[in-house]
This record gives C-alpha cells, structure tokens and sequence, in this order.
C-alpha cells in the first residue's frame, strides 16, 4: 500500500507493504540472544490434572506460558522507568509509533583499556539526515551471528556520553541500536550514557525511548526510513518490541 506523508514541511512516499523487521524475535531456548546473564527463554504447554495445553500432546489447544527478561531475552524498547526510583510505564510514555528515522552504520573505536566506544566523532562522521527523530545505529562488523550471540561477560561495545549529548542537540528522541546497551557492561552502576539520554534526574525526559538488541540486516542500506517502533502493552519499564523500517523517497 503505497502512501504519502509530510514531516516538517516535507514529503515523503513509502510503501506499508514492504516492510523491513529489525527485530529479534523471541524464541525458545538458549539459541537466543541473550545478555545480563538472564536465563533463556522459555515457551512451554500448560500442564495441570485437568488440562494439556498442547495439541502435540492430546490437548484440545496449544496454551502456552513464555518466561523471558525483556532486557536481556530480545528486542526491547525502554523508557526512563529503567533507571529511575518512580515507575515510569513504557506503555504510558510512547504514545507515537511513527518517526522518521536515520539508519548509520558505525565501526566502534578500539580504546587502549580493550573497550570498544561509539564516539561523537563517529556519529558526525556519519550522520546527514537532520530531521530525524529516531536513530538507528548497525554495529560493524555485521553477521547473523548477533541474532543469537550469548553478550554476558562480553564487554560489548557501548556509546560515549558526549555521542549521546550530540544526538540530542541534533533533536533525537527515539535511540535504536543492536548492541545489549548503550552503558558499558560494568560500570559500578553509573549507567551514564542512559543518564545523559533521559537528562536524569535533572531536566528527565518522559517521552525518549531506547530500544536495545536489534538486528539489521546487510541488505537494508544506511540513510532515512520510516519507523514503525511497535511495543507490546507492559506496564513495565521496559517491553519486547518490533521497530519496522521502511523505505522512502
């Protein structure tokens, strides 16, 4: 279905048919992604004396519980509420789902101490879409590998407080990236890169969203989208999404 908006005085066309899923969905077991040594995720019948919730097993239906971590089991978008005292529901913060969106690909600098950093340089190097409202940032190098890479205990790569203060003087709100955080792993609970994000606690912002373990495909090129950032309805701080791109002109 082809259609046509506008966004600060522009238009732009795109076709809602040809839709480009960068999440990682959530799957049964440990062949999937994980990080925060949460445990892996679990989908499985209904079993009472009265009841099998699975028609493999003679049951009328298939009836399952799903077990998982939203932080550390997959695709999740978070708001403020994952650092703050107050609860601060993702569901009740995000009430847009469509952003222009800037998609950049970006090789983490190696550092003397063996961490691996998105700079503020990096960013401006790469960044040419200033009227986004979201930005979607593809780690190199890029595999299929991340969509079920096990991260605790990895030092992943992780973003720089002044690359996150120079997305928002650039008018970032809605931050995406296929990393487990945008905070380095251990960091004694500074959580600085979320900090400076949200403005916390000083000027904290309600509507700004991360959304962490994403995966975008080779084939999907860097430059400006449409976004569809989907959550789930948890009145948590964080719920599984679904951030679908596509293409315009």
């Amino acid at each position: 279905m082809k259609t046509t908006f506008q966004e600060k005085g522009k238009t732009y066309h795109t076709n809602l048919s040809e839709a480009l899923d960068i999440s990682i969905p959530l799957r049964n077991g440990e062949e999937n992604v994980s990080a925060w040594y949460v445990e892996p995720v679990r989908i499985e019948p209904v079993r009472t004396k009265q009841f099998t919730g699975s028609v493999a097993e003679g049951g009328s239906v298939n009836f399952r519980n799903i077990f998982f971590n939203p932080h550390g089991n997959g695709t999740h978008t978070e708001g403020v509420g994952h650092i703050d005292k107050n609860v601060h529901s993702i569901n009740q913060s995000l009430k847009q789902f469509f952003y222009l969106a800037e998609l950049i690909s970006i090789k983490p600098q190696a550092r003397r101490d063996g961490d691996f950093v998105i700079t503020k340089e990096l960013i401006q190097a790469k960044r040419s879409h200033f009227d986004a409202e979201a930005l979607i940032i593809r780690t190199t190098p890029n595999s299929e590998s991340k969509k079920s890479k096990q991260y605790s205990n990895t030092n992943p790569a992780y973003i720089a407080t002044d690359a996150i203060k120079e997305m928002i003087a650039n008018g970032i709100k809605h931050l995406l990236i296929d990393l487990p955080s945008v905070d380095k792993e251990v960091d004694g609970g500074a959580l600085a890169a979320h900090h400076a994000f949200w403005e916390h606690p000083e000027h904290t912002n309600l509507e700004r969203t991360i959304t962490e373990l994403i995966f975008v495909p080779n084939s999907i090129p860097d430059g400006i989208y449409l976004l569809n950032l989907q959550i789930a309805s948890f009145e948590n701080d964080a719920s599984p999404s679904k951030p679908v791109l596509y293409a315009i002109s």
